[in-house]
């Protein structure tokens, strides 16, 4: 599929230069189409289910480490390429000029002093417990509108402009001398809900407030969007699934006529120069791993690297005292972290482990799965999908996956609008968050919050938040006997 811009063709997001493809053959493609048919038999589990990963599936951990071992089927040299990238994701960074030349460069404006810091034990992030919890893995995103989002290729994009004060990230932290942008504010309030048979659940609605601003206040027209950090579990096997079987799944005008419109997100690649299907990031914001990876040390942590090559990270030209701060740019690395460094990150992101399914055959679980299926939630949380093949990746080279997503855009409707575009995605649009490993949050994370800020306290709660296009799933939930909705989320709590 081509795009045609300002009267030339360019690539389009059926075009993965990221991966070394090789094609299917027509049977391959057929097997393929059988073994991704959405399941019908809910007495006993299909075959393979209690792999989600294929061969990359790794044991279940009774412990926190759940989450932090290495794809299944890695190789022994390339377990070793793991751990280093492992110890680079947990490095502790610092300012500059320091005598530890290979991990300064902190900032000066920040979030995190490491990726592991918002990702801990590779899992789920969450939102303050009170105002003085400063194990917070969460920042708010911002931005204006656009005017010129239509003038140039580039823009169209992007979606929104930057704040010109603040930029596109709010960075809570900052080094000596140097004022940190904001606080962040959450007010809740609690809305109580009516369930079946005499049971009640309640809602906290959040309000972000980006209070004690440093350098001035936002745009009148800056929108702000939370974010907390995501588990970190597959996302080589999701980078590998072919983008035509991504896009055969989108409806935008519900031609079906079943009220679900998933839409690709495409975004520019700043590697390739080029738009392409967007993946990562909780408004599919990102093309690849390694571009996301890239964006979060530029954004989290203020480290330049070869895609994102400012040694100030995310100040603005306004911020003078940012900008000309020292830096870790200039010695061999050329970068804050180099080209080097970055990959081996990558490839550890890419290689985390998702954990087997548990309880798969319990009757109960089985109940929830029929109950998953029927009640819609499978047309959004797509159960499987079959990667590429490919030369140089063995781990997520032709495996049977059951991530639960379809790696689209879904409107999630006003009460969990953030009201601020992401390329294609509108302030109304999501994408589907693959379900995989969230039954182990609480072993991982320690918490139970979901959705894309952790306002919900609960699995029931983050289905009692759904609105938009899974607005007649959730009103089924909430109407449904108590019984299937505990085993709906018994079944949740499997994968």
């Amino acid at each position: 599929m081509a795009l045609m811009l300002a009267g030339r063709v360019m690539a389009g997001p059926l075009d993965e230069p990221h991966l070394d493809i090789l094609p299917r053959t027509g049977e391959e493609a057929g097997r393929v189409a059988t073994v991704t048919r959405p399941a019908t038999d809910f007495d006993k589990p299909e075959k393979f289910e209690e792999r989600p990963a294929g061969a990359a599936t790794v044991r279940v951990r009774d412990t926190a480490d759940a989450f932090s071992d290495a794809s299944g089927n890695i190789t022994f040299e390339d377990e070793l390429k793991f751990k280093v990238g492992n110890g680079l994701f947990r490095k502790i960074w610092v300012s500059s000029p320091s005598s530890t030349l290979a991990s300064d460069g902190l900032g000066p404006l920040y979030n995190a002093r490491s990726c592991q810091r918002c990702h801990i034990k590779d899992g789920r992030g969450h939102p303050p417990d009170g105002p003085d919890d400063d194990s917070v893995s969460m920042f708010l995103r911002v931005s204006i509108p656009d005017e010129a989002a239509q003038i140039t290729e580039i823009a169209q994009y992007l979606g929104t402009a930057p704040d010109p004060t603040y930029g596109t990230q709010l960075q809570d932290h900052a080094l000596p001398g140097i004022p940190a942008e904001y606080r962040m504010q959450i007010d809740y309030a609690e809305t109580p809900v009516e369930l079946s048979g005499g049971q009640m659940a309640s809602l906290r609605s959040p309000t972000y407030t980006a209070a004690d601003l440093g350098y001035g206040p936002l745009h009148p027209q800056a929108m702000l969007s939370p974010r907390v950090a995501p588990q970190m579990i597959g996302l080589g096997l999701l980078e590998a699934i072919p983008a035509a079987d991504i896009l055969d799944w989108a409806d935008p005008d519900d031609a079906d006529g079943d009220g679900i419109s998933g839409r690709a997100n495409i975004v520019w690649s700043a590697e390739f120069d080029m738009p392409m299907l967007g993946r990562f990031g909780l408004k599919a914001g990102a093309p690849t791993v390694r571009e996301q990876s890239a964006g979060a040390f530029a954004g989290d942590i203020g480290i330049s690297n070869p895609l994102f090559g400012d040694p100030f990270g995310e100040c603005t030209t306004i911020q003078d005292a940012c900008q000309s701060a020292p830096h870790g740019d200039g010695d061999d690395r050329a970068f804050e972290i180099d080209a080097e460094g970055l990959d081996l990150v990558t490839f550890y992101s890419r290689n985390l482990g998702v954990p087997a399914r548990r309880d798969m055959d319990n009757p109960e679980v089985l109940r929830g799965k029929q109950v998953f299926h029927h009640t819609g939630c499978a047309s959004c949380h797509r159960p499987k999908f079959v990667t590429h093949r490919l030369k140089d990746q063995p781990e997520q080279s032709f495996q049977l996956i059951w991530p639960h997503t379809d790696m689209l855009l879904h409107d999630m409707g006003e009460g969990l609008a953030d009201n601020r575009p992401e390329a294609r995605a509108n302030g109304r649009e999501w994408r589907t968050a693959p379900l995989w490993g969230i039954g182990l949050t609480e072993r991982v994370s320690g918490h139970t919050y979901f959705l894309h800020d952790g306002r919900a306290r609960s699995l029931l709660e983050a289905v009692l938040w759904h609105g938009g296009e899974a607005q007649s799933a959730r009103d089924t939930v909430a109407a449904m006997p108590p019984d299937d909705r505990a085993a709906l989320i018994a079944y949740l709590e499997s994968l």
